[in-house]
């Protein structure tokens, strides 16, 4: 698209040249900012109303950009008792805190807690417009956030903060355009994510099928006893896990300077894989540590839903909410495919203790049955689903590049638009 005529500079580094005819204005001369407030949570009278009570929460987890409805909603009286103003449609709701940056436009009279400020939109403001210019504003915003615990940004900070304001009949064709742009982008994105899915789903039953059916289809079968396992080929043996690995105990709490260190978020959930490199500094936040070494298989024992396991490919230690498990008769692989098994998880979960913090039991573990290939069974399947898994994770970095590349083209799109770098009437 052909750029403007003339330019002139803004001011403003984030926003560059900007149109000539339009004005670079601070949001409070477009915009009436209004705070919210909370009512007091002990008075049930408050509470359970219908009254929308918009919080940061309620933005992050929206699916359009439009808000019609809230986690919570408040009475007239709880309205009335807090201070708190109920902002009309076409507002946009802005999350101030908590973090900075998330925004909806509302449907309907709605208002909001403290960590939201309400922009009702004057007669020269276009509310989707500025809708779009502040979708990618969340870096500038946050730059003129204030607070030590967390960031928050103030009513005044936020009037003060200047933006591009073109004529309102160009307002609305910008933002026509971009509703439209958006949505195509939108619509690719939520492909790759369904592709991304599909990919996952397959990832998972691909290690399910070669690590319960083996690698020969042909193979005879028979029943396994065990419901999640179903059948397995007839020459494969089943086992108890206790009998398959050694359970290490050893333990220290000890400062280990320059031991690498393992915790639960070094680890993927699902795949087997590292999220980040032992980088060999044990962390400060453990006061008792395992210890393990190359070839162990460590599993986590807390929240075990995440199925997060891997192989420990030197010595180290690690958190003690991992079980290092050291293969006795058992190839290191084919353990790690057991482990990651969906109907494994769903049973080591259901057996785990504690509401807010479930752990699995190392006992009820150990007794569960695992099948048995003969160990040149075990390595092939193992190197099989090395190159397999591979082949699919690249794909779904792929996918997720392609993803990421979408991302940034809908922003740069918004922002060309909002800044007047292209002329879209």
């Amino acid at each position: 698209m052909k750029p403007y005529p003339a330019y002139k500079p803004s001011g403003e580094q984030w926003m560059g040249e900007v149109p000539a005819h339009w004005e670079v204005l601070p949001l409070k001369q477009s915009f009436k900012i209004i705070g919210g407030s909370t009512p007091k949570s002990d008075n049930e009278s408050f509470w359970d109303g219908d009254i929308l009570w918009a919080t940061p929460s309620d933005l992050s987890k929206r699916e359009s950009v439009y808000i019609s409805d809230t986690q919570r909603k408040i009475t007239a009286d709880g309205l009335a008792s807090c201070g708190a103003t109920l902002v009309p449609a076409a507002s946009i709701v802005l999350s101030t805190r908590a973090p900075i940056g998330s925004l909806a436009i509302a449907e309907m009279a709605l208002c909001t807690n403290q960590g939201c400020k309400s922009l009702v939109p004057s007669e020269r403001a276009n509310t989707e417009y500025f809708a779009h210019l502040l979708s990618i504003s969340s870096a500038e915003l946050n730059i003129r956030g204030k607070g030590t615990t967390f960031l928050e940004l103030s009513g005044d900070a936020l009037g003060s903060f200047k933006t591009p304001v073109p004529p309102i009949t160009e307002q609305t064709q910008i933002a026509a355009y971009l509703d439209r742009e958006t949505a195509r982008v939108d619509t690719l994105i939520a492909e790759k994510g369904r592709l991304i899915e599909t990919l996952r789903e397959y990832r998972q039953a691909t290690i399910s099928e070669v690590v319960t059916q083996g690698l020969d289809p042909t193979a005879p079968k028979k029943p396994s006893g065990v419901p999640w396992l179903g059948e397995i080929p007839a020459h494969w043996g089943l086992k108890r896990f206790k009998f398959h690995v050694e359970q290490v105990g050893e333990k220290t709490s000890e400062p280990l300077a320059g031991v690498a260190y393992i915790g639960l978020e070094h680890i993927e959930s699902g795949t087997g894989k590292f999220i980040s490199s032992m980088d060999g500094t044990q962390t400060e936040s453990e006061s008792t540590v395992s210890h393990f070494c190359v070839g162990d298989v460590l599993f986590g024992k807390l929240r075990p839903y995440l199925a997060k396991a891997v192989i420990a490919y030197g010595d180290g230690v690690c958190t003690t909410e991992l079980l290092v498990l050291r293969p006795n008769s058992m190839d290191s692989g084919y353990l790690l495919s057991c482990l990651l098994l969906d109907g494994f998880i769903k049973t080591v979960d259901a057996s785990t203790f504690g509401a807010k913090m479930p752990r699995a039991d190392w006992t009820f573990i150990s007794n569960l049955l695992l099948p048995e290939p003969p160990a040149v069974e075990q390595q092939a399947i193992a190197a099989y689903l090395d190159t397999e898994t591979a082949r699919i994770d690249a794909l779904l970095a792929h996918v997720q590049d392609e993803i990421k590349l979408l991302q940034e083209l809908r922003a740069a799109t918004i922002t060309d638009a909002v800044t007047g770098k292209i002329q879209v009437s």
